[in-house]
């Protein structure tokens, strides 16, 4: 087989499919034999090759957890039910009869089988090149998952205390994932979790490439600076159907999360050009996610936060700068606190340990511009101001700077004579983007 970027070879067969398990059922048993490449051969942005020979994986059906947490929800009562309703207005349920539904049920019952391998055999010792470069694929009836770098992405998931039950059971097959209508001129799908924690988004095969090949720095960057406002990757994979073409998909933590009481969200370039979405009518249950001239006119009140957020963002695309990475966006969005949420001896109860969870750097504690953490879901993601929650991200991050781009840059300079746009030269995306943060904060 031709794995991303080179060669991958082995057997791959179905081992004892049970009936009933086709991909259309979002449940149903699952035994896979993953292969994993040869000596010297290695995936996308490899430093060494993976362990050779095939290792076979004998994985318990998505069905049992799909039971558990049709019973853990029966438990939760009508109260959180409505609650749960209320916060997924203007998303939609991708359930039979949804277009989408049989390609979600395949990647609900794939991940489910893929961090099963990972809960069996985790990363043990301390990380090696090989984590970065090895190679999964797992068959099941009528597709088959690929999981890519799964050691270096289980690790990563074991530093932020995220365990492998909880991610398995919201990615599995427990519940539809979660649609909305995004506002991006790409023609990725994105999907959230039926919890919203995660989100999923496809990639092209080249962006992939790019991901996977920065995946040692990026690790080695969210070590230096723990409380980095990138996104958390938390897994790359392939999915083939019969003998289609693969798609490429990622999955990462939600900066919009919780979303109770989210008023609105932002995706902001810094620049202007194709940066206007048509709100939605008032009163309306989509959620749309505005840009950089819907913004026009507001301003971001962090208070004593917002040196420190000039500060990452600094450091951040200085990061993506390295990478010759461009095109990245800062994710946005607003929530008003209630009044005894407000002020320094609110209910927020700020926890030094928590902020030094995952920190694995020599590094001093003011080089990595650390700071404390709400104690709330999702704190690498959230600010307070004075008056208002602010969650903050940068996604995007595996667009290069490469010829495709370099042509681009000169066609928009001429197209948008004296107006801004977004492919630019990655050192001066960067200062933009900063410049933007810096005159709409105080």
């Amino acid at each position: 087989r031709l794995g991303l970027g080179a060669a991958v070879t082995g057997t791959t067969r179905l081992v004892g499919p049970e009936a009933g398990a086709g991909p259309s059922s979002c449940s149903g048993a699952a035994r896979q034999l993953g292969t994993r490449p040869e000596p010297g051969e290695a995936a996308a942005g490899a430093m060494a090759a993976p362990s050779p020979g095939p290792h076979e994986v004998l994985t318990p059906s998505p069905e049992a957890g799909h039971r558990a947490a049709t019973s853990s929800s029966g438990r939760r009562g009508l109260l959180w039910r409505l609650r749960d309703k209320q916060s997924r207005l203007g998303l939609f349920e991708i359930g039979p009869g949804h277009e989408l539904h049989q390609l979600t049920c395949m990647m609900q019952a794939g991940l489910w089988a893929a961090t099963q391998v990972s809960m069996d055999h985790p990363p043990t010792g301390l990380p090696t090149e090989e984590d970065f470069s090895e190679v999964l694929t797992q068959v099941h009836e009528g597709f088959e998952l690929g999981t890519l770098a799964g050691p270096a992405f289980a690790r990563l998931r074991r530093s932020l205390g995220l365990a492998e039950e909880d991610y398995q059971a919201a990615l599995g097959p427990g519940g539809p994932y979660l649609q909305f209508l995004s506002t991006s001129k790409s023609k990725a799908s994105f999907f959230l979790s039926h919890d919203q924690r995660f989100f999923l988004k496809t990639l092209r095969r080249r962006e992939v490439r790019a991901l996977l090949a920065h995946l040692p720095r990026y690790v080695q960057h969210l070590q230096r600076h723990p409380h980095s406002l990138l996104a958390r990757l938390l897994g790359v994979h392939s999915l083939r159907v019969a003998r289609g073409k693969k798609k490429y998909f990622i999955i990462m933590q939600s900066v919009f999360y919780p979303t109770g009481r989210i008023s609105e969200r932002y995706d902001i370039k810094g620049c202007e050009v194709s940066r206007w979405v048509e709100p939605a009518p008032e009163g309306s249950p989509l959620v749309l996610v505005l840009k950089d001239l819907n913004f026009q006119g507001k301003i971001i009140n962090l208070g004593p936060q917002r040196s420190w957020l000039l500060h990452q963002m600094e450091l951040d695309t200085a990061f993506l700068r390295e990478l010759n990475v461009l095109d990245y966006s800062l994710l946005m969005a607003f929530q008003r606190l209630h009044e005894d949420e407000q002020g320094p001896g609110s209910s927020l109860i700020f926890r030094t340990a928590r902020s030094m969870r995952g920190v694995q750097s020599l590094e001093e504690p003011e080089a990595q511009n650390r700071r404390l953490l709400p104690d709330t879901p999702n704190a690498l993601h959230i600010l307070d101001g004075p008056e208002q929650r602010y969650f903050l991200g940068l996604v995007d991050l595996t667009t290069v700077y490469g010829l495709r781009k370099r042509l681009e840059h000169l066609w928009k300079t001429l197209r948008y004579p004296g107006r801004t746009f977004s492919t630019v030269s990655p050192t001066r995306y960067a200062r933009r983007l900063c410049q933007w943060v810096e005159a709409h904060t105080e």
